[in-house]
């Protein structure tokens, strides 16, 4: 039997390792929390503050907003004694019927009568208190019941802008003068502006509306839309999903992306020198005022409909073709509808710019004095901005409140365009 050595442990004559306290529990660290969540407190407060700032700058914008155009959409009245009955008027019943009728009323002497009625009633310049339209008044009620000619009526006309102004406190001390003097007989009243939202543009701002500028707009906007929208979604669809990647379509990508940050002026110009100066299309008519804009529109909705085209996840894709679908059909069935509320959101940028162009509407003659409103879409006719503009210009005070006012449609008009985008967005939305 055999002696086993055994060797003994060494034993270690180091000291004990000592636990060092980590970084997290030292005075340093708990000083770079603090700082650091102060920062993110700071930040979050210069976060809210611009958010509160924006608000505050959009609620003056509204409020400066209507509260001067709400005057816009208020009229002055004066009661106006006219004796129909004692002018005798030399026209016939029959001819107020048709559209001969105010051609035959005005060419009876009915201005002429108006105006002595108003001398009549209020002194030699009694005239002078009447819009140039007032006659007008009285020529549409004649229209409405043929019967007037045969008595004497009191009739609620607009008076003239200065004293429309001073009605509403900020006119001359003359018109104001002549208001007050006004007011004690009883002779005025106020009440909505209906013919604002009925009438075209006109020299006398108690005489002048929108519906022509509206009109204007509303042919533009539809021939923008039917253009640059299904030709904006196509070019998208191909370059996404068809286009070879070469220098071409890489060339093309690139001027694509350039075009959606050209000054609006230059696409006015363009449409100056092709539909105008090559095409001889009519001026100032809505065709080309949408063509116009659609080349202006179109690079945004093809650079957002690719995005959304890209979104798309690929499994959708395979999963559609995995069950037979050929590749047109995966792209009109599946790819499109998902991304179409992309698309739609893209539409919206680019019609809003477009509704608040100017410039290059400018450039194809759509600021010239349009008094009735277009009936198609090759007749005259202007749009809500221009029409704005040329308010602005004039030097009667009766166009301040009614720019405010058009303004004011124009904001309704683009909430609520925006708002049917949004609603057809959400519709086809889909979630995954």
């Amino acid at each position: 039997m055999t002696d086993t050595l055994v060797t003994p442990l060494p034993t270690s004559t180091a000291e004990p390792v000592r636990r060092v306290p980590t970084d997290w529990t030292t005075q340093a660290m708990q000083s770079r929390i603090k700082r650091r969540y102060a920062s993110e407190r700071r930040f979050r407060f210069a976060g809210l503050a611009a958010v509160w700032m924006s608000a505050a700058f959009l609620a003056f914008l509204l409020f400066s907003m209507l509260s001067q155009g709400a005057s816009g959409f208020v009229e002055t009245r004066v009661a106006l004694p006219v004796d129909l009955a004692a002018a005798k008027l030399p026209i016939a019943p029959s001819r107020l019927v048709g559209r001969g009728a105010d051609l035959a009323l005005a060419g009876a002497g009915l201005e002429g009568t108006v105006l002595a009625a108003a001398s009549t009633a209020y002194g030699k310049d009694g005239a002078n208190l009447l819009s140039d339209g007032a006659w007008a008044v009285v020529r549409d009620a004649i229209k409405a019941d043929p019967s007037l000619l045969q008595r004497r009526t009191v009739f609620e006309v607009p008076v003239s802008s200065p004293i429309d102004v001073a009605a509403k406190g900020v006119g001359t001390p003359e018109a104001e003068a002549t208001y007050a003097r006004l007011n004690a007989r009883g002779a005025v009243s106020r009440g909505f502006n209906a013919g604002f939202l009925t009438y075209a543009d006109s020299t006398d701002a108690t005489r002048v509306g929108i519906w022509g500028a509206f009109k204007g707009s509303l042919l533009t906007m539809a021939v923008t839309l039917l253009l640059a929208f299904p030709i904006g979604v196509l070019s998208a669809l191909y370059l996404e999903e068809y286009a070879p990647k070469n220098r071409w379509t890489d060339l093309i990508e690139v001027s694509i992306n350039n075009l959606a940050a050209v000054p609006s002026i230059i696409f006015g110009l363009l449409g100056l020198a092709v539909f105008l100066g090559t095409f001889g299309m009519p001026r100032s008519a809505p065709i080309v005022g949408g063509l116009t804009l659609a080349l202006m529109t179109m690079p945004v909705i093809v650079i957002a409909g690719r995005n959304a085209i890209k979104a798309v996840p690929p499994s959708i894709r395979d999963a559609a073709l995995g069950v037979g679908a050929s590749p047109v059909q995966v792209v009109f069935h599946h790819v499109l509808p998902l991304a179409l509320p992309g698309i739609l959101t893209g539409t919206i940028i680019g019609m809003a710019r477009a509704l608040g162009e100017t410039a290059p509407l400018l450039m194809i003659g759509m600021r010239a004095f349009i008094a009735a409103p277009p009936s198609g879409l090759n007749d005259p006719a202007t749009v809500l901005p221009v029409q704005i503009f040329l308010w602005s210009d004039q030097v009667s005070r009766g166009f301040v409140e009614k720019t405010s006012a058009a303004i004011i449609v124009l904001l309704v008009f683009l909430l609520a365009m925006n708002g049917v985008a949004i609603y057809l967005r959400n519709r086809f939305e889909t979630r995954w």
